[in-house]
């Protein structure tokens, strides 16, 4: 040490120095620091601050004195410690001195914890104190010290399930104590957040439950019918309640128990009309439950007796349908449908429900009596009576189906058709004869059809004393034959009833039938063979299988008579299976009935062990029937026409629809494109629209009715007329009466067009006649599709005297353009100024006469003008006068009607009348020409168009007689 300055004063402060330095030589460090034994401490994670137990402090007995760190002479306090040092590899704390007086200390991690990687750490500790002397030297160490620190853990991560999904099958019908059990796992280290607490289905209303385990059970049995599997959202909670990232989807598979049936059956099988044969069961199987099997057994119905009778027929009349079938004569039909010529149905209850099958109601207070004539009093043997018939149950009273007893008096029973007590009963007395034996007089049938409240179809084939009967055209003989005595001579009219049985002198009818009646026909001098019995029986739809060439062999097919049912029968499976794959459902009528028809398969299988036998259960299903498009049968023609008396009262008569046309279209919606253009781009946008197309068919008609409208025909002076041999050959049939005339018969609309052609109206006493309306109506299928009303006005032209007559004849050519009707056609126009038939006075023929004559005067005089306007000299002109009658109509068409006057003024005089039809918004009418006339031939014409035509043939000429 040096001292500078004065020398005394250094001299001084050097030996104060010195006797320092002997006093701290004389200390030395004798102790070490000491600490505790053992530390526990806890941290948590993401912080860096530990809490011992007990505190961090190190004491050192050498204290208060304590030694100075630096070599520089400094005066410090006794004891001090200077730090603590951490042993242990990779230790993630740090120890640091507090107060190196107290010797107090923390201990702090260096980096943030994890308690995931590690939650524990251990290892030792030492103090040391600042050491001996000016230099630190000679320091001294406490002992080691074991820490053990617990990292606290942060619940910072969500449970996450072991697998992505989970499934599990299992069967119906049971309950399970576990299907299957999720599993989750937390990342947390700590047991309080690494633990699943709980699971919870997620989604709703499911019929599982799941417990804190993970186990899913079913709350209820299951129902494979009902759900084949179910998927299910499960999640789960750790105990600091976080929820899994994700939830995991569950499937659960209900299997059914294996139940032996028909398996991939559609219930629902739509039909088409007029698309062929459809596939029934085009996928289906048959589930044994993988036992034996030695044979199988299957029928198939189709139940069809809900529509028309008993299932889909041809609903024309019975007597065309006996003439399509092969019976073409001597059938006559006794239960017709109401017409103006068989009337004696009319105010019979019917059933038209059924697409016009026509059915009458008979409750047991109705009957009918059959017109004279209708049948012959006697019938001619053999011959043979048919019906329809739906009845039940049974009475022990007689109902009477048909009945032919006398009109008066004696109350005999010469023949009739009766139901009693579920019997079917034919009575056939014998007419007086020489001999007086007994002789069969009653045939019994018992029945089940008679009473089961289904349709049947009857066919008894008489020839005495033999009666054969078709039930479905099954053949049955009686079980019963009474014999009586022929009946006695007399000569009492006989009176034919339906549903009941004329009491004669009492004018009483009795022994009412209940039930329902249909196509009731007797046909006499032949039977009806069975091809016609059959064909007359079938249906129009049914059951048909296309058998594969591989299994034909294999499976025996059989089917009823009306194909509504069919029994397969084999004893290969897979053969089995591919029949039934094949069976189909037929309709082939054009315009089928729709709705449901109902399905049924019942099956019984045989095995080897016939205890443990499987029971099929029977499968039901129906096939829809989809509406047809309805056919629009629409007449048309010339509506209006005048002809000359001369024609009326001629043998040929006047023709009544010399240009008729029928046409039956029907209306389709269909799917078109319209291209749209954009306006922005111009680019082309197609688009789908619907739009309603007419299409024209052909089918058959059945009949077509002309009809007078107003007075019925006097057969004294008037009459409808047809060639009959022209009808015949088509195999049509005609009836008239003063009402008009029916044609009737299956046939093509050109057959009834070129029919109708044909009829001619005649009146040999036409003074008196002004005019004559008709309408015609043409039918299919007994009514059940009807045409518009087609009604035609003719009038009848009279002439003042023969002279007058043969002047027209000479000067109408001149000025009358015919006009042209062949292609005209106004179908349901109406017409204006319609006139009712009237007297035509003889003033008013005188009226006509001059109205003509000025007329044709003012005509030559008009064209005269028109031809000198064109003449240049006067030379022209006279030449002009002098050819005046010479008439060039080249160039001009004029109609002009003499009667236009008087029919004005005779329409103005009978507004009131009914017929009259007045013209629509009281609009004027202008005459139009041959040529306008000619374009209303389009239905879409204008109305005036229309209007204008209907007047031109009102009021139209026809020269062809003068």
């Amino acid at each position: 040490m040096r001292v500078r300055g004065v020398k005394p004063f250094a001299s001084a402060v050097g030996l104060l120095f010195g006797l320092l330095c002997a006093v701290e030589a004389a200390k030395v460090n004798k102790h070490k620091p000491w600490i505790e034994t053992t530390y526990h401490g806890i941290v948590t994670e993401n912080d860096d601050k530990v809490l011992l137990d007990p505190p961090l402090i190190a004491l050192d007995k050498d204290a208060p004195l304590r030694y100075a760190e630096s070599f520089e002479v400094t005066f410090t306090k006794e004891g001090e410690i200077c730090g603590f040092r951490i042993h242990g590899q990779n230790v993630p704390f740090e120890a640091v001195v507090l107060d190196k007086s107290t010797g107090e200390g923390v201990i702090r991690a260096k980096d943030k914890l994890d308690c995931e990687l590690q939650k524990e750490h251990t290892f030792t500790i030492q103090a040391y104190d600042c050491g001996e002397g000016p230099d630190g030297g000679n320091m001294k160490k406490s002992h080691k010290a074991t820490v053990h620190i617990q990292v606290n853990d942060m619940n910072e991560y969500s449970p996450v399930f072991k697998e992505k999904s989970y499934k599990a099958t299992v069967i119906e019908g049971k309950k399970y104590d576990s299907i299957l059990k999720v599993e989750a796992v937390d990342a947390d280290c700590s047991f309080q957040f690494s633990q699943i607490c709980s699971y919870e289905i997620v989604t709703p209303d499911v019929p599982f439950t799941v417990d804190k385990d993970g186990n899913i059970k079913n709350t209820e049995k299951l129902n494979y019918s009902k759900e084949h599997m179910y998927k299910l959202t499960v999640t789960a909670y750790d105990c600091g309640k976080n929820r899994a990232s994700e939830d995991v989807l569950v499937k659960i598979n209900i299997k059914p128990t294996c139940k032996p049936s028909w398996q991939g059956f559609n219930k629902r099988i739509e039909y088409e009309p007029g698309t062929g044969s459809l596939a029934l069961f085009p996928s289906m199987h048959l589930e044994t439950c993988e036992e034996p099997i030695t044979s199988i057994q299957a029928s198939i119905m189709l139940e069809t007796n809900h529509i028309g009778k008993g299932c889909d027929r041809d609903t024309y009349s019975e007597k065309s349908l006996h003439k399509l079938c092969g019976a073409s004569t001597g059938t006559v039909e006794l239960l017709p449908a109401p017409s103006n010529s068989a009337n004696w149905t009319v105010g019979l209850p019917t059933d038209n429900g059924h697409d016009s099958d026509q059915v009458f109601e008979f409750n047991g207070t109705q009957a009918i009596k059959v017109p004279e004539g209708v049948v012959s009093t006697t019938l001619k043997e053999p011959f043979t009576i048919s019906v329809w018939m739906r009845h039940g149950p049974g009475s022990r009273e007689k109902e009477t189906i048909l009945c032919n007893s006398d009109k008066t008096e004696m109350n005999r029973h010469h023949y009739s058709l009766y139901v009693h007590n579920c019997r079917l009963v034919l009575l056939l007395r014998q007419e007086p004869t020489e001999s007086e034996n007994y002789k069969p007089a009653e045939f019994h049938w018992k029945l089940d059809q008679v009473c089961d409240k289904e349709w049947h179809h009857y066919v008894l084939n008489i020839e005495f004393p033999a009666v054969t009967l078709f039930v479905d055209g099954a053949t049955f003989e009686p079980f019963l034959v009474t014999e009586d005595y022929p009946l006695h001579a007399s000569k009492i009219e006989t009176q034919l009833t339906i549903g009941a049985c004329w009491q004669g002198g009492s004018a009483l009818m009795t022994q009412y039938f209940r039930g329902n009646l249909a196509g009731l026909m007797i046909r006499s001098g032949k039977l009806e063979n069975k091809k016609v019995i059959d064909c007359l029986y079938t249906c129009k739809e049914g059951l048909d299988v296309q058998l594969p060439e591989e299994v034909a062999s294999a499976v025996k097919v059989e089917f009823n008579p009306n194909q509504s049912s069919l029994t397969l029968e084999g004893d290969d499976i897979e053969s089995f299976e591919k029949v039934m794959q094949h069976i189909s459902y037929l309709n082939s009528r054009q315009f089928p009935t729709p709705g449901i028809r109902h399905l049924r398969v019942t099956t019984t299988v045989k095995c080897f062990n016939e205890e443990t036998c499987i029971s099929v259960p029977d499968s039901e299903g129906y096939v829809m029937v989809l509406q047809p498009e309805e056919p629009k049968i629409s007449l048309s023609g010339i509506d209006h026409f005048a002809r000359g008396a001369a024609e009326f009262e001629s043998t040929e008569g006047v023709t009544l629809f010399p240009e008729l046309r029928i046409v039956s279209t029907i209306t389709r919606e269909v799917e078109v494109e319209v291209e749209a253009e954009t306006e922005a781009e111009g680019e082309d946008d197609p688009t789908v629209q619907e739009t309603v197309v007419s299409e024209e068919i052909m089918h058959n008609l059945d009949t077509c009715e002309v009809t007078v409208v107003g007075d019925e025909l006097n057969g004294d002076h008037e009459s409808l007329e047809v060639d009959l041999a022209q009808i015949q050959q088509r195999a049509l049939e005609m009836s008239s009466s003063n009402v008009g005339m029916v044609i009737t018969g299956v046939n093509t609309m050109a057959n009834y067009e070129q029919v109708l052609h044909l009829i001619r109206y005649r009146n040999w006493h036409t003074e008196a006649l002004f005019d004559r309306k008709f309408k015609l109506v043409c039918s299919e299928l007994n009514g059940r599709y009807i045409s518009n009303e087609f009604k035609v006005e003719v009038n009848v032209i009279h002439t003042a005297n023969p002279m007058d007559h043969a002047n027209n004849a000479m000067v109408q050519p001149q000025f009358i353009n015919q006009v042209q009707h062949a292609s005209v056609d106004l179908s349901g126009h109406n017409l204006a100024n319609m006139h009712q038939s009237s007297v035509v006075p003889s003033a008013a023929t005188i009226v006509i006469v001059v109205c003509v004559s000025f007329l044709v005067f003012m005509i030559i005089l008009g064209v005269f003008r028109i031809r000198a306007a064109h003449q240049g000299t006067l030379r022209d002109q006279e030449n002009g006068k002098e050819n005046e009658m010479d008439w060039d109509d080249s160039a001009l068409t004029i109609t002009v009607n003499p009667m236009e006057t008087y029919e004005d003024q005779h329409s103005s005089e009978e507004e009131g009348d009914e017929e009259e039809e007045e013209s629509e918004d009281g609009e004027e009418e202008d005459d139009i020409t041959s040529a306008e006339s000619d374009s209303s031939e389009d239905e879409g014409g204008e109305q005036e168009d229309q209007q204008g035509s209907s007047r031109q043939q009102q009021l139209e000429w026809d020269d062809s007689t003068y």
